[in-house]
């Protein structure tokens, strides 16, 4: 795309800015417990709109930055177009179709409109398949015209997928990419442009370090920064391979800049922008206080050359990559967040499936699914220190995840295999054998590639084999056993 083309299409009928701003600051100013002025906050994003940053970005837990944008929406906006695009955050465990319902309308009351434009989804853990129901839900509303489309905001790349083989239309998915963070490129982007869902990166400017101010500076205490924002991308610093490798990436940045006659942010965005599947960057901006307008509109007025993109290229290979994939920072140690943990997200996460005692102190998990309550079995038992998943396909509740697809398929598999693990007490972690099988001996590699993605830090004993499965549907069934360090409550 030409670097003068200022919007894309996330869909025919929703043309957002290539540079949106992003309102997640809103929630920092007003961690002190005082909300911030309303209408100034508002009469501020006319400023943006005069610039032709037309696209806002907010959510359910960025304050009041809904309120904000839709007081905008209805008061400042004089015949203008603006997109207003907000996320769902639910509390880790599934969601009724009542309770979903009443989180799509609470978020069209704030924002005062009929018809969200997109509304991006995060889930907690993908070993619990109730996200699932969630986005079915929400597809559900979708359809009732409560919600124009639906966006993915920190999945990773297997469970983007997941999602769109589960048959739920999907036009972005919101995550980190930066320089620091080049986890987006190792199958995201691909994905991406396979399927025609655009990235929309966050991150971009690492919370403001990327940037003339951090250059040659003394490395900051992490009790001396003073935003969110600076405390979680100071945690990306260190895990990229700390301050002296920051600051020659900085150096290298700063040289760029000058090459271009930009700044060292419009530098680090831009190289992120001009990414193949990278719709758009988020920026963002504390509305009255620090907002740098015209900065942000000059991304849009230049290209990188190949001199520099090769020279940034070169100083990204001397950092050390970010370990994952998109979104693990929300999932599993280390939480690169503010607090360096989830304890200002969420507060436990609930077991993915209810357990029942069994016979001679056994304890045994149900997933639900039909086949279940047909032959009689549980999805796993646990005895002592050791548990025993059954045969898995990639079946949530009556139908099948994945279609034709064995990527997906092996991907769901091992998910409720770690769901079943989890609701015994144990984890994907303590597997010692698995055991694969697979209807169509071509899809074996696929079936193994996965199996060693998800499970090349364990490597278990494992057996592959050609079978035929119980439905034409399935491609791969997966059992597993695991044992645990320590012998379960009560046995």
């Amino acid at each position: 795309m030409s670097y003068q083309e200022p919007f894309t299409d996330l869909a025919p009928d929703l043309r957002i800015s290539r540079v949106i701003t992003g309102l997640w600051q809103i929630a920092d100013m007003e961690r002190g417990g005082e909300a911030v002025d309303l209408d100034r906050s508002a009469r501020s994003m006319q400023a943006y709109m005069a610039a032709g940053l037309t696209t806002f970005d907010m959510a359910d837990h960025y304050g009041s930055s809904e309120e904000i944008a839709g007081h905008f929406a209805n008061n400042y906006l004089r015949g203008e177009s603006a997109q207003l695009l907000t996320k769902w955050v639910p509390k880790p465990g599934g969601a009724s179709r009542e309770t979903v319902r009443e989180a799509v309308q609470r978020a069209l009351d704030r924002l005062q409109t009929d018809q969200l434009q997109l509304l991006q989804y995060h889930a907690w853990n993908y070993a619990d398949p109730s996200y699932l129901d969630d986005l079915a839900y929400l597809h559900e509303l979708q359809e009732e015209g409560l919600i124009a489309h639906l966006g993915l905001t920190n999945f990773d790349t297997a469970h983007l997928r997941v999602v769109l083989e589960s048959g739920i239309d999907i036009v972005s998915n919101q995550v980190c990419f930066s320089l620091l963070d080049q986890r987006a490129a190792n199958g995201m982007l691909a994905l991406c442009q396979q399927r025609n869902v655009k990235l929309l990166a966050f991150g971009t400017l690492a919370g403001g370090f990327l940037s003339e101010r951090w250059l040659n500076t003394a490395e900051p205490d992490q009790s001396s920064l003073s935003t969110w924002s600076q405390m979680k991308y100071k945690r990306y610093i260190d895990e990229a391979g700390g301050w002296d490798r920051f600051q020659s990436l900085l150096a290298v940045l700063n040289d760029a800049a000058r090459k271009h006659h930009v700044s060292v942010a419009n530098i680090a965005s831009r190289f992120i922008l001009e990414q193949p599947g990278v719709g758009a960057v988020i920026i963002g901006a504390r509305l009255g206080q620090s907002e740098h307008i015209d900065n942000n509109k000059q991304l849009l007025d230049f290209s990188l050359s190949k001199e520099s993109r090769d020279a940034i290229g070169d100083a990204l290979a001397t950092l050390t990559a970010i370990h994952g994939d998109c979104g693990d920072e929300y999932r599993k140690p280390p939480f690169l967040t503010a607090s360096g943990d989830l304890s200002h997200h969420i507060e436990t996460l609930p077991a993915p499936y209810p357990t029942t005692p069994g016979s001679d102190g056994q304890t045994l998990a149900l997933s639900g699914t039909v086949w279940e309550d047909l032959a009689g079995f549980s999805r796993a038992v646990r005895k002592g220190n050791t548990i025993y998943v059954s045969g898995t396909t990639a079946t949530h509740h009556d139908r099948v995840i994945g279609a034709q697809d064995p990527i997906t398929q092996t991907h769901y598999v091992i998910d409720k295999l770690e769901g079943a693990l989890q609701s015994l007490g144990g984890c994907l972690e303590n597997v010692v054998r698995t055991r694969i099988f697979i209807r169509n001996m071509e899809d074996w590699e696929a079936v193994a590639r996965v199996h060693g993605e998800r499970f090349a830090h364990i490597q278990p004993a494992n057996t592959l084999v050609r079978a035929e499965l119980v439905g034409q549907e399935y491609l791969v069934e997966i059992e597993a056993d695991a044992v645990c360090s320590t012998q379960a409550d009560g046995n």
